[in-house]
């Protein structure tokens, strides 16, 4: 089996990496997010609005821990590490952090506020301490860690794959 979790705060690159990724590796590729809006028929956003965060983190983790027992390439959302029972199952795949600075994060977002937790305002911020706080979840869980800031997705994806490639230490 051959399932490689991405995980990473919001604009680290994991959706469009991990597109690029399955590709060169020729897996399928699951973004978490997307496969929630397409099993709910809502928005991730209209999901917290609706049911609240709790409800979301419980779809989430389900939606979570069956994708990743199959093989693919599987872009988590940015707080799914947070949850234990995510952070278990990731002990037993290859998880690569997509590291970020809270700079280029914002660049690569915007003004964007579709995602929930960056809505309402004040993105810049929240991101600056989004990453102070999920920073050593993302260090412990991530097998591999790769900074994809100020780099284009092949380079990123180049390194990955010659990661993945080392024998396990």
């Amino acid at each position: 089996m051959t399932t490689i979790a991405l995980i990473g705060a919001p604009g680290s690159g994991k959706s469009t990496v991990g597109a690029l990724l399955a590709e060169r590796l020729r897996l399928p590729f699951f973004d978490v997010d997307t496969e929630i809006e397409r099993m709910h028929g809502k928005l991730v956003r209209e999901i917290f609005a609706d049911d609240g965060e709790e409800a979301f983190r419980a779809i989430e983790r389900d939606a979570t821990l069956s994708l990743l027992v199959g093989d693919g390439v599987v872009s988590l959302g940015g707080g799914a590490p947070l949850t234990p029972a995510i952070a278990e199952a990731l002990a037993d795949v290859r998880t690569v952090w997509l590291k970020v600075d809270a700079h280029d994060a914002f660049k690569r977002i915007g003004l964007d506020d579709s995602r929930p937790l960056l809505a309402g305002g004040g993105i810049r911020g929240t991101l600056i301490k989004m990453l102070r706080a999920r920073t050593p979840v993302y260090a412990a869980v991530g097998r591999h860690h790769v900074d994809t800031s100020g780099r284009q997705p092949g380079e990123v994806v180049d390194e990955i794959i010659t990661l993945l490639q080392e024998p396990a230490a």
